[in-house]
């Protein structure tokens, strides 16, 4: 055993490539699973057990599976949307297929997803990988303007349950910027700026940088495509339809516990914008960061700290299990269709 860890190490050690490929996988894996064993090291998993087979309503847990379902399904129709300004028309379910996949690779390789959908479509559909990756690339600043703006309303309105959160976590901004000289804000901006700067003279000079610009000239036409859809309102109600299905998707999960059931809106809305935050920390599907979060936004609304505990791993497990089920369901239809030629 010793000999064949020797070997490996040696390996990797003289192939950093394939050993930055190796902990970009293991890393996110060993970050969440240490934040889970912290959290859950004194668990009773018996009462827990008790809990799922004799305590939660199923009935709610299964219908909020349909929210998580639909979500999907709304980002893939969207995603087709975004598409056909640039001259690319796949098939709708196939759009629905990539999503299902997409979410089911990022459980195995954290944030491999945007490229595994848009490598689908490319297999399946003839689409260009490049330009699908910019309409992504627009997705994703879209969804993240959304959630920004939802997140600062629900900050103002519920402030002083924020600053508690945030003296619990360490996360405090101000004490951040406060840790800053003049010095220091100065040396920051002209490293942003001498960055940019090296990376815009390199596009424009050396020939090795030609592919490259090539490539980023797709992805623009693909980020840009947005300026084309064809119904712009239609494109916003998928996004928000989008948003309110992982919201049910969530929120109704509170009925399956009595000690969550009585909690409001307000505490539904809170701690899945915490949660949403939290699943920036790149770990599979959140696991870790996401139970934190939550966990303590439920603690400072009043529920135990048991049964935070509780909810957070029975709701996360099972609403995670539903992302390789979709996955292997959309592999499995896939693998009948034949492969068109890639098309970047």
């Amino acid at each position: 055993m010793q000999q064949i860890c020797a070997k490996i190490r040696f390996f990797l050690m003289n192939n950093p490539k394939t050993l930055k490929k190796v902990l970009n996988i293991v890393l996110p894996f060993v970050l969440g699973g240490g934040i889970l064993w912290w959290m859950y090291r004194d668990t009773d998993f018996r009462a827990m057990k008790e809990t799922v087979l004799h305590q939660m309503n199923w009935g709610w847990m299964l219908f909020s599976l349909v929210f998580g379902v639909t979500a999907q399904m709304f980002r893939g129709i969207r995603w087709k949307q975004t598409l056909a300004p640039l001259g690319e028309h796949p098939r709708t379910m196939d759009c629905i297929h990539a999503v299902f996949i997409s979410y089911a690779s990022s459980l195995i390789i954290p944030r491999s997803g945007e490229l595994s959908r848009c490598g689908v479509l490319a297999k399946y559909d003839g689409t260009s990988f490049l330009k699908a990756l910019g309409t992504v690339v627009t997705e994703r600043a879209i969804d993240s303007l959304l959630i920004l703006a939802i997140t600062l309303t629900v900050i103002l309105s519920q402030l002083t349950i924020f600053n508690i959160f945030f003296d619990h976590t360490g996360l405090n901004l101000w004490d951040t910027l406060r840790g800053f000289t003049t010095m220091g804000y100065i040396v920051t901006a002209l490293c942003a700026v001498i960055t940019i700067c090296f990376f815009w003279y390199a596009m424009k000079r050396f020939t090795f940088m030609t592919k490259l610009r090539e490539m980023m000239d797709k992805v623009k036409d693909g980020v840009l495509s947005l300026r084309k859809v064809e119904n712009k309102w239609l494109f916003a109600c998928y996004t928000i339809a989008i948003w309110i299905s992982y919201f049910f998707h969530y929120w109704i999960t509170f009925r399956c516990f009595d000690f969550t059931e009585q909690l409001s809106f307000t505490v539904a809305i809170v701690s899945f914008i915490v949660g949403s935050l939290s699943v920036i920390v790149p770990t599979p599907n959140g696991a870790g960061p996401w139970h934190f979060a939550v966990k303590t936004i439920l603690i400072l609304y009043g529920v135990a700290d048991v049964n935070a505990v509780t909810f957070v791993l029975i709701v996360h497990t099972i609403q995670t299990a539903l992302v390789p089920l979709l996955g292997i369901y959309s592999w499995v239809a896939l693998s009948t269709r034949k492969t068109k030629q890639l098309n970047n």
